[in-house]
């Protein structure tokens, strides 16, 4: 007995060791998840934080009644006092390609920066003036520290003359980083220092409603019909296994669908977030079809049952009872099939809402793209300040997905009822 005591104790204690070791390897495997993800997100923060600053040159321009006409404004050209500005602001630079060179360190935007300026305050005018022009791409980038001034000149883009210029510039308290608003409020741009997200921001949210407003009621919908009201039979089986393929569908397939039928049949705007939209609401169809049927089917017959027994109609069983039981994971699939739509690239593409759009997009049939596309977009830009202002837009797009989710989970917590 005692042997088979032992026997039994030691069997007993290797069973406790391997689910010990089963937690611990649960345990790592999460831990390696989060600090892979940890890493992921700090690089990406590391990354696209210089996005949210962007350098300033101030320049005395000259704004008196010889060089501004403030009878007509319009006609000033602007282009040739910033020019001008820059060679009087360094007059030891004569040569060509040396006027050249100091000709980009402001944006090309410039003149218009000081255009608007002066529309917006006439009062500028007639007198010599302090302005704070937007710093090219290579200048932004040296104030932020990423330039390495060690290395040969033929190895970095910033030549010494224009690192003598900017030490000048410093020293006189005419170089400064600020807030960089013109992310948010701006839309795509040809240069880094001017791109923003704001057009690409206003065409996903565009495009998500078009497809909440479509794939909501008719996902809902469809799922009440099949689960409680169609008759189970090979008509509807039928339905529910092309269902199920749907959801597995690549979703390029959806933007080869609307290139052919939304474009080539029916001829709707291309580029447009009203395409945009049904599109992506072909593709979460499938996904808030599946999620709604599911929390269909976890309401206990007994509700319906009850329903039934004091009289009501299927209708009013479904919509009275059932319904308000479900909606909070009719919900909750709905918003992450949502949440799949926003992060979605490749049908996007299809219908050709990869172009380039610089005006922010005032209906649903204006062209525009979409904040997953302006990252692919930047992405492939050569000039390399472009990165941190993808890391910026993806870090906008995460944000937008927590917040979707939340969203999910709140309204699950709210809508919830026990029985």
């Amino acid at each position: 007995m005692s042997d088979l005591f032992t026997s039994a104790e030691k069997h007993l204690k290797s069973r406790h060791r391997s689910e010990s070791r089963f937690r611990w390897m649960g345990r790592l495997a999460i831990g390696f998840s989060l600090g892979f993800l940890a890493i992921m997100l700090f690089s990406i923060f590391m990354l696209g934080k210089g996005a949210l600053s962007r350098a300033e040159i101030a320049l005395p321009v000259d704004l008196t009644a010889e060089t501004v006409d403030q009878s007509d404004i319009e006609a000033t050209s602007f282009s040739k006092l910033v020019r001008n500005t820059l060679f009087e602001t360094f007059p030891e630079v004569t040569d060509r390609g040396e006027r050249r060179r100091l000709l980009g360190v402001v944006s090309a935007d410039a003149q218009y920066e000081l255009k608007r300026q002066v529309l917006a305050n006439p009062e500028l005018l007639g007198q010599v003036q302090t302005i704070w022009f937007t710093a090219s791409d290579d200048i932004d980038l040296y104030a932020k520290g990423e330039v390495d001034v060690t290395l040969p000149e033929d190895q970095r883009r910033l030549k010494d003359l224009e690192l003598g210029w900017l030490n000048q510039l410093e020293v006189n308290g005419q170089l400064r980083s600020v807030f960089n608003k013109a992310f948010f409020t701006s839309g795509d741009s040809r240069e880094p220092e001017l791109a923003g997200i704001l057009s690409a921001l206003i065409g996903s949210i565009f495009s998500l409603m078009v497809c909440f407003a479509l794939s909501f009621p008719l996902g809902i919908m469809a799922a009440i019909y099949l689960e409680e009201f169609a008759k189970k039979s090979r008509w509807s089986d039928f339905i529910e296994v092309n269902i199920n393929n749907l959801a597995a569908v690549p979703s390029i397939v959806f933007g080869l669908l609307g290139l052919s039928i939304f474009l080539g049949v029916f001829g709707l705007p291309r580029s447009s977030p009203l395409v945009g939209g049904m599109v992506l609401a072909l593709m979460t169809l499938p996904t808030i079809i599946i999620a709604s049927r599911a929390s269909l089917r976890s309401v206990p017959s007994s509700i319906r049952e009850a329903a039934l027994g004091m009289g009501a109609t299927q209708v009013q069983s479904t919509f009275h009872h059932v319904m308000p039981l479900a909606m909070p994971g009719m919900l909750t699939g709905s918003i992450v099939g949502m949440a799949r739509a926003l992060g979605e690239t490749a049908p996007l593409l299809m219908i050709g809402m990869v172009a380039f759009i610089v005006d922010v997009p005032q209906g649903f049939t204006d062209a525009a793209t979409s904040l997953p596309v302006q990252v692919f977009l930047w992405a492939d830009s050569p000039e390399r300040s472009f990165l941190e202002k993808t890391s910026a837009a993806i870090l906008v797009l995460l944000g937008l997905l927590i917040v979707m989710n939340i969203a999910a989970i709140v309204l699950r917590k709210k809508f919830e009822r026990r029985y």
